[in-house]
């Protein structure tokens, strides 16, 4: 005898069913609730941006002045913008070359069990607890050129560091907050990865050993290529967040002197919320928007095509 056809069933063909139609109802009630919150707050706001950012508009009365794509002229001509763009993306970079190796050497000693691990995960993890607000105004009083740590501790060994302004020289401010990116933020990028770890069994390090491998050979051969997965997502959230640094910079000067900071949100917030250039801003919105979309898409294409 030979096999029966299966018939392929359509949608509809569940709601015969009572059972199949309630449950089926029941998702869609339960999804509609959170669709609709994604559609007014994320789906709307950007729409309304690429609208807005059509029209010189400083944020009251009616929309009447359309220029078109004259914002976005304005912007891609404008030498500080392009310094903005270039800074996210140094921050990307450095963030890939330092945060994330940092984490993972963090992570694989801590996370191995031995007294006092918990201790270590604590500390290391602690700044990422802290506001951005508050770990930008914390550096700040660090940075101090009068009470900072050039004058209590680094001027004992360096005497022209004395009173030194490392946010007040264009030469050094980029250089002095990525210093408080990276503290504020590996701690996040350990736990994800000692997270990871944890979801190798122990039999595969125990069977390693067994076979003579040392400490190195585990990491480097089975541990890293196993937590490939887990590494790229924590790169993945490492480049994001680098397009949406602004807390801890404005806190801390606000990408000044001589937009030596700059970048992209801190540039938006200037024109958008300071000048009440709100059209201008929304065109910069919409650009942002736009480069991390980009670079979200080719990220997920180089690990697709990794990752077959």
């Amino acid at each position: 005898m030979g096999l029966q056809h299966k018939k392929k069933l359509g949608l509809m063909d569940y709601f015969r069913s009572p059972i199949q139609r309630n449950a089926i109802l029941t998702a869609f009630a339960f999804l509609a609730i959170p669709m609709l919150v994604y559609l007014v707050f994320v789906v709307f706001p950007i729409f309304q941006a690429a609208y807005f950012s059509l029209y010189k508009w400083n944020g009251l009365g009616s929309l009447t002045d359309f220029r078109g794509f004259e914002n976005f002229t304005k912007i891609f001509t404008d030498p500080i913008f392009g310094k903005a763009i270039a800074n996210n993306f140094k921050i990307v970079f450095l963030s890939l070359i330092f945060q994330i190796p940092l984490s993972l050497m963090i992570a694989l000693v801590i996370a191995r069990r031995f007294k006092g691990a918990v201790i270590f995960r604590t500390i290391f993890f602690l700044p990422y607890i802290l506001s951005e607000v508050i770990a930008g105004t914390i550096w700040s009083f660090v940075y101090n050129p009068q009470i900072g740590i050039q004058n209590t501790v680094l001027a004992d060994w360096i005497p022209w560091l004395a009173n030194f302004q490392f946010l007040g020289h264009q030469d050094t401010v980029f250089a002095s907050i990525f210093v408080v990116l990276i503290w504020k933020y590996f701690g996040l990028h350990m736990v994800i990865l000692i997270a990871g770890m944890q979801s190798i069994p122990v039999e595969v390090e125990e069977a390693a050993y067994i076979d003579g491998v040392n400490k190195w050979q585990l990491n480097w051969h089975i541990i890293l290529p196993l937590l490939k997965p887990t590494i790229l997502l924590s790169i993945f959230f490492s480049i994001v967040g680098s397009f949406q640094t602004f807390d801890i910079i404005w806190a801390m000067g606000r990408g000044d002197p001589v937009n030596g900071a700059e970048t992209m949100v801190t540039y938006m917030y200037k024109y958008g919320f300071q000048r009440f250039q709100l059209g201008f801003g929304s065109a910069v919105a919409v650009v942002i928007f736009m480069i991390t979309i980009g670079v979200s898409l080719l990220y997920q294409k180089f690990t697709a095509e990794k990752e077959s």
